[in-house]
């Protein structure tokens, strides 16, 4: 029988009204930490960053103030945004042949005198093995196979690749902002995942050279690099002030408190709390927060001095959105407040979301029509050349109905 509506409404309103009390005693809470975090002062001495490793959560390291805001500068009356971004169709077991689709979408706005719009689309279809494979050179016995979560990321370093390209050609005289959806930290290549050299392929290969190419860029031209993080669930920052507020020793953490919890005191002060929600306090709209850098092991052992990942937290009206980049933006003044100062000019243009990565997204969207479509035309191109387009009875049985 259908489940009672009447008693659904009835648990929602006490669940409700028991958040409600919970809320008013979060913010108390946070309010506590805060002064906490003032009290504690600047950054860790470097001893206490490279400490940071052996706590059992992952905390930023800070490179400027522990907490902190900074307003808005104003952006160049002429400029550009470049961004592009990735859709793909997957390698499916069921079709007649092994391949993937990777569709790039991406567009340059222009704003200024010359106000000015280009919107494009590239798509990548891989059916060779040398695709559809990574091989380790040193032992080509040992491959892993592109598809799932490799192929996302993937997907990832060819949508960076696209941007710099894109970027290398925007006009030379107007500041430009080059700007990605998601992050720069590729998160599904850290632990012990996949073989050394996926990672190799990946960020070695491509990933570092296509960031190399954007810094190359900005020091010719007024180029900055940023990727937009819409809704963080980050607590990188919650778990620096966390490390600063514990007295105890690593061993000590390591058995009491994990990301986001620990039944130690004065630890236990930051349990449960997002960065976000700590920088929606301190920010008014179209500031910033101090910048960090990610103790992530993935760009700490892979990326290089020159290409490691910071962030800083902005309040763009709408939200708090974490912004990535790297090192040699942050370490450069002028590119900071170039990115700071158009990120927020294209949320306020798209109603708090960017418009470059909104209609970059547009163009490299694969919905569920064209990936019907996609499956077809690759039976149908089979057939005309008298190849076989056998597929799974599974797969048939969902494309045709019994009734």
């Amino acid at each position: 029988m259908p489940f009672d509506l009447g008693e659904v409404a009835l648990q929602l309103e006490q669940a409700a009204r028991s958040l409600v009390q919970s809320q008013n005693d979060r913010q108390l809470r946070l309010a506590s930490l805060l002064d906490a975090a003032a009290q504690a002062g600047q950054a860790p001495t470097d001893a206490a960053t490279n400490a940071m490793s052996e706590r059992p959560y992952l905390s930023a390291r800070v490179t400027d103030a522990l907490i902190g805001n900074y307003p808005n500068p104003p952006p160049p009356e002429n400029w550009c945004v470049a961004s592009v971004d990735g859709s793909h169709v997957d390698v499916d077991r069921h079709m007649p042949v092994s391949c993937f689709l990777v569709n790039l979408g991406g567009c340059i706005l222009r704003y200024g005198d010359q106000p000015d719009a280009s919107l494009f689309s590239q798509s990548h279809l891989a059916t060779e093995r040398a695709d559809l494979y990574l091989v380790d050179p040193a032992n080509p016995a040992q491959e892993e196979p592109v598809s799932g979560a490799l192929l996302g990321l993937v997907r990832t370093v060819m949508e960076l690749e696209k941007l710099s390209e894109v970027a290398d050609g925007l006009p030379g005289d107007l500041p430009a902002l080059a700007l990605v959806d998601g992050s720069l930290v590729l998160w599904g290549l850290s632990g012990q995942g996949y073989r050394p050299f996926v990672r190799v392929a990946i960020i070695q290969d491509r990933f570092l050279k296509a960031l190399d190419k954007l810094k190359v860029l900005s020091q010719t031209r007024p180029v900055t690099l940023a990727a937009y993080v819409s809704l963080p669930r980050s607590t990188e920052v919650v778990n620096a002030i966390r490390r600063c507020l514990c007295p105890h020793e690593p061993a000590r953490c390591r058995q009491a408190c994990g990301n986001r919890r620990s039944v130690v005191s004065p630890c236990n002060l930051a349990n449960d709390f997002l960065d976000r929600e700590l920088f929606q306090r301190l920010l008014n709209p179209g500031w910033r927060s101090p910048v960090y850098r990610t103790n992530s092991s993935v760009p700490r052992e892979n990326y290089g001095d020159e290409q490691q990942v910071n962030f800083y937290y902005l309040n763009v009206g709408e939200e708090i959105a974490r912004v990535e980049v790297p090192e040699w933006v942050a370490k450069s003044q002028e590119l900071l407040d170039l990115g700071h100062s158009l990120i927020l000019d294209q949320c306020r243009r798209g109603q708090g979301y960017p418009v470059a990565i909104s209609e970059s997204h547009e163009q490299a969207a694969v919905r569920a029509a064209d990936r019907r479509m996609f499956k077809e035309l690759v039976s149908r191109s089979l057939e005309r050349e008298g190849l076989s387009a056998l597929t799974s009875e599974k797969d048939r049985s969902k494309r045709l109905p019994w009734v």
